[in-house]
């Protein structure tokens, strides 16, 4: 059997990737030149790449190593079910115990009446189970008409030609046809970067109001669902301001509108709470979890249904599903991780004690010269850059340019924190210790120091007219 170790030269291994192995969100030519950095092993925060580097991995992997890297337990798991039930479909009136036990498991930790679970193996694929569900669900409810679904500008659903078009990324609709027709997006609730003189709740209420004004606009008979995150994760960990999702929530409720909550990212502690819909005190209809389900271990995702949705759907052959729904090896992982979680108290030391900790530090952020904003919910936070945080100005430059040299100087000092645009974001593992946050925001500190002093040296620190 072909087997490539760790221990093959980085050059090679990079000469080999660059030669066959093609990157999510990548220009190859450019990582071809520059070289991957290769990541060999992983325990609790850290990463060592192949050059013996120690990396403190801010991420969390893409959001989704909310238990850490490591945990024996969770191989011990997957190798006993793959023994066990290596595979088996959900297809043709079966199950399995995995499947069945992880069901009723999320059943009991979603909040509401959110008792019913359609597996997938991405958020994508939860995502685009959901258009084919609500559209599904008005159907058989004798309302064919309802089929448009609202989402929001530079909200992230996922990359599959359903969740991409839901998902309001202009790069993305740009390669491929996108969005697909029966999508409308509306504006996202960033005072930052769009509130002008608003003050936060005059511009909360202006941004939800404008669903209602879609609703109005397009026809009520003909709107299916609102789609959104309860923190936007990709677009840059962008926090409304307190009073839009109370007014999200009630428009859906005035205007038999269901409320769909991607949780893909906020969701199994994230925000200190199981669920982002408990931290943002929402009642969705649908919630999409993936990600931190597995804790990244094992591909797994789901549509988490209420009671009134599951019983029209389940009236009727839904003509859905994916060879993978429920893996057996996935859905033990899964229990393995949220066992965890649950019985070590992770979610709640998040939000009594690491996330008041880390918040504390992060904010204090804004006291340097290139911060303009720092905003944090439970363990993910972000950090607006800007030439004139007097003025919330954008740089001169294109945007994501300085945010990149920033990112740039974050991986040199052995610090994982990713950039969207001019918005650098973290969102480390559930159980970062106090004195590994001092090191992560030490770290950041540091790069954005050598950050600001290459922009001025490079004439970048300028504003936008």
């Amino acid at each position: 059997m072909a087997q490539i170790t760790n221990h093959m030269p980085t050059a090679e291994l990079q000469a080999l990737d660059a030669a066959h192995h093609m990157h999510p969100f990548t220009n190859g030519h450019e990582l071809a030149a520059k070289g991957a950095r290769v990541i060999t092993r992983a325990k609790g925060v850290w990463l060592t790449d192949s050059e013996g580097n120690e990396i403190l991995d801010a991420m969390g992997g893409l959001w989704c190593v909310n238990i850490g890297y490591g945990r024996e337990e969770l191989a011990e798991v997957a190798a006993r079910q793959m023994r066990e039930l290596p595979y088996y479909n959900t297809f043709f009136q079966t199950t399995h115990v995995p499947a069945i036990a992880l069901a009723q498991r999320l059943a009991e930790l979603a909040p509401g009446d959110l008792n019913h679970v359609f597996f997938a193996s991405s958020g994508s694929e939860a995502n685009d189970t959901n258009i084919r569900m609500v559209r599904t669900y008005w159907a058989e409810s004798g309302k064919p008409e309802k089929q448009i679904i609202i989402s929001r500008k530079n909200g992230y659903h996922g990359s599959t030609v359903g969740a991409a078009s839901l998902g309001g990324m202009s790069p993305m609709h740009a390669q491929g046809g996108l969005p697909i027709p029966g999508v409308h997006h509306i504006n996202q609730p960033n005072w930052w970067a769009e509130g002008g003189d608003m003050s936060p709740e005059e511009f909360g209420l202006a941004r939800a109001r404008e669903l209602e004004e879609a609703i109005h606009e397009l026809g009520e008979d003909k709107v299916a669902a609102f789609i959104a995150e309860p923190i936007q994760g990709a677009g840059g960990v962008i926090v409304p301001p307190d009073n839009y999702w109370p007014e999200i929530q009630r428009i859906c409720d005035a205007h038999e509108i269901l409320l769909i909550a991607d949780e893909v990212i906020c969701g199994f502690g994230r925000t200190g709470k199981w669920f982002g819909s408990q931290t943002m005190n929402i009642r969705p209809d649908i919630m999409t979890v993936a990600k931190g389900l597995s804790s990244g271990y094992a591909p797994i995702s789901a549509s988490i249904v209420s009671d009134g949705v599951a019983k029209v759907l389940d009236a009727c052959e839904f003509n859905h599903g994916y060879t993978y729904s429920g893996h057996p090896v996935s859905a033990a992982v899964a229990l393995e991780n949220l066992r965890i979680l649950d019985e070590e108290g992770i979610v709640e030391r998040v939000g009594a004690e690491t996330a008041p900790y880390l918040q504390e530090k992060w904010e204090r952020l804004t006291d340097h010269p290139l911060v303009g904003e720092a905003r944090i919910v439970g363990l993910m936070g972000s950090v607006a850059l800007t030439p004139d945080k007097d003025n919330r100005a954008k740089f001169a430059a294109d945007p994501g340019t300085v945010g990149f040299i920033c990112r740039e100087r974050c991986f040199a000092n052995n610090l994982v924190m990713r950039h969207v645009g001019d918005r650098m974001i973290i969102s480390p593992p559930l159980v970062i210790s106090p004195s590994e946050i001092d090191l992560l925001i030490e770290r950041a500190r540091l790069s954005l120091d050598q950050c600001l002093e290459r922009i001025a040296s490079e004439g970048l620190l300028k504003a936008a007219n």
